[in-house]
């Protein structure tokens, strides 16, 4: 049976996988780990600093994995806080889980990436799989190295490492943490309890995005797709749903009619007007059969159906 470690389980999309992987491999297969401790998790939880390569590799031949997902890292709006950190960070965690499942020899290994590898070179719309990659953040900067160290693993190595380009992931099980994308998730916590948003980018700002029920499931999908159909090794391009803030905050205002959105866009507007409009995903439909599931009108009716029943719960408890 497979053993699953997860890296980074207590974010954005980490919370959400462990229970996806735990529900495909059952609750004794899957080891959640992350920097501090957490009451969240149902099954195996470790403490784990990935930067320490031998911790690592101690967790490995503990639980005798045989499938790594790599989710640590800093991202792109706190990432430039604090640039030699994030790249420090960023860097050393895929080198030690790269090198770490050579020498274990494990079977597979998941390490994301994202939109943020693109920069202002890349045609903004239905940017391609293989272009000029030039991004403006040290969070993208660090991408675009651990695609190319993930494509160095599998061609010297033969490591079955994969991979896929996020775009902003929006979800109710969890809140992001500190991407230029946020706002995609802020906006409909504030319209459930009856708030209006102030978006810290400019209205017409279009940026690829997906729900977190697609992007779990374009994960899972590229996971057990077989070998010999994966040509990517660097990392796939995903595409979910384009839009902007006038147009989700019109989406809300089906729900929500008086909801109203004001703008003043901030440092992240500038990262923003680097990154793509919309993906060419078609080499992921083409290897391993990807298709998203949800627009942007079934996504708002379910963050909404969600989180209110999200916040409705809370006040009952009280």
């Amino acid at each position: 049976m497979d053993t699953i470690l997860v890296i980074g389980a207590g974010g954005q999309i980490g919370t959400v996988l462990v229970q996806a992987l735990q529900q495909k491999f059952g609750l004794s297969q899957v080891i959640a780990s992350d920097l501090k401790a957490s009451q969240s998790f149902t099954g195996i939880f470790e403490i784990l600093d990935a930067t320490k390569a031998d911790d690592l590799m101690s967790l490995v031949r503990k639980y005798q994995v045989t499938q790594i997902y790599h989710l640590a890292a800093i991202l792109s709006a706190s990432g430039e806080a604090n640039p030699v950190r994030t790249w420090e960070l960023n860097m050393q965690t895929v080198l030690n889980v790269l090198e770490v499942a050579r020498l274990e020899n494990v079977n597979k290994v998941f390490i994301p990436s994202s939109i943020a590898v693109f920069g202002p070179s890349a045609n903004p719309v239905h940017t391609s799989q293989q272009t000029y990659l030039d991004p403006t953040t040290v969070y993208g900067i660090s991408k675009v190295a651990a695609e190319n160290w993930m494509q160095y693993y599998h061609t010297k190595y033969n490591l079955d490492v994969r991979s896929i380009r996020y775009p902003g992931v929006i979800s109710y099980q969890s809140m992001p943490g500190g991407g230029t994308t946020d706002y995609a998730v802020d906006i409909y916590h504030k319209a459930v309890q009856g708030q209006n948003y102030e978006c810290f980018l400019s209205e017409d700002t279009r940026l690829p995005m997906i729900y977190m029920d697609d992007a779990i499931r374009a994960t899972l999908e590229l996971m057990d797709a077989d070998a010999e159909r994966i040509t990517v090794r660097n990392s796939y391009n995903l595409a979910g749903l384009s839009f902007t803030p006038t147009e989700v905050a019109e989406a809300i205002q089906q729900f929500f009619p008086t909801f109203q959105t004001t703008y003043k866009p901030d440092f992240r507007q500038q990262i923003a007007n680097s990154w793509p409009q919309s993906i060419d995903d078609s080499a992921a439909r083409r290897d391993w059969g990807w298709k998203p599931a949800y627009d942007l009108p079934r996504m708002t009716e379910d963050m909404i159906h969600h989180l209110d029943h999200q916040y409705h719960a809370d006040l009952t408890q009280v």
